[in-house]
């Protein structure tokens, strides 16, 4: 009875904490219980498309499913996991700096411009001036992550001198903060932050067109479907997606520049980078990993997932579980997550 005891009182005190949040708190919570469990369902799948995306030697000319096995039998299983911890440690201050920083900039935008009415507008653009404050907050995770995704870490070796070799540069997230920020100072952890920016307006822009022109030929009666608007967001998003590829490609290889080889031409500018690429390495390089991107969708699109989870998640965490229940309005905050809005 002691024990039962115990764990009732410890269920009330974590109820109480939970009803004592505010409602944003709860639901960036749920949003990155959703996220966190997506990006790890797909983070096998988003190593070998940076591997890709990246020209890595190794992973260059043996396709998808040829970088599985590699990757398997260099790395073990914990290989494809290999930066996801970056990546989802980043859900959820992505996803608080969007949620706050949108109210503000539409309510700048309306005061600013009223002209410019309270319609899909103004939310595309306070989105995007939203989404670009997230990325700059955030992006050294995002650079982490990819420098952790790009290096290929083998069994111990002993050389001919005999040290010991592992090809491994940089020993988890903290260590490869410090190392980039000792080697290249601030700078160096913002290297590729250009064409994250640059991409946020046109693919904010192409997804909305596509999925407007999506839904009018939707039936009027299915228009309210949670379903059918999901399925319609992920379709129209990775159109938006197909359409700014290059620059992710382009944000990529800027990012791992210093762990190329050191007779690599230096990548400076965006659009220098995109024609360098385009040239030395062919156009089709600017699409290397995108077929990943429809692989995901064909099979377990990260996006639709997190987004049905956080559809059925209500309260989090009470006992140690995850409770859930259906919510009806949902808004998109970044990294597949949407969040309830009541």
């Amino acid at each position: 009875m002691g024990k039962k005891g115990e764990e009732r009182e410890m269920g009330m005190f974590f109820d109480g904490i939970i009803e004592s949040m505010p409602l944003f708190v709860k639901e960036l919570i749920a949003g990155g219980v959703a996220g966190g469990l997506a990006k790890t369902a797909v983070a096998p799948l988003e190593r070998v498309k940076i591997l890709f995306q990246t020209r890595r030697a190794e992973f260059h000319s043996v396709g998808l499913f040829g970088s599985f096995k590699k990757i398997a039998k260099t790395e073990g299983v914990m290989g494809f996991y290999r930066g996801n911890g970056a990546s989802v440690a980043r859900i959820v201050p992505y996803a608080a700096l969007h949620y706050m920083t949108y109210e503000q900039y539409r309510r700048w935008i309306i005061d600013s411009f009223p002209g410019i009415g309270r319609g899909p507008v103004l939310d595309l653009v306070a989105g995007s001036f939203a989404g670009g404050t997230a990325v700059l907050f955030t992006y050294p995770l995002d650079l982490v992550r990819t420098k952790l995704a790009y290096q290929v870490v083998g069994p111990p070796k002993i050389n001919v001198k005999g040290v010991v070799n592992t090809e491994q540069v940089y020993n988890g997230i903290l260590d490869c903060f410090s190392k980039t920020y000792r080697g290249s100072g601030l700078r160096g952890l913002y290297r590729g932050v250009a064409p994250s920016l640059y991409g946020i307006f046109p693919y904010a822009g192409l997804k909305f067109y596509f999925y407007e022109e999506m839904k009018r030929h939707v039936l009027d009666d299915q228009k309210k479907n949670i379903m059918v608007n999901l399925v319609c967001g992920s379709v129209a998003g990775l159109l938006g997606q197909t359409f700014t590829y290059p620059l992710d490609v382009v944000r990529r290889q800027m990012q791992v520049q210093r762990l190329l080889a050191s007779n690599s031409p230096e990548l400076k500018g965006t659009m220098e980078t995109l024609v360098m690429i385009a040239k030395n390495q062919g156009w089709k390089q600017l699409f290397s990993g995108l077929s990943i991107n429809y692989l995901k969708v064909r099979k377990l699109p990260s996006h639709l997932y997190s987004r049905t989870c956080v559809c059925w998640i209500r309260v989090s965490i009470p006992h140690g579980y995850v409770h859930f229940s259906h919510t009806h309005v949902l808004k998109y905050v970044g990294h597949g997550c949407w969040i309830q809005v009541l």
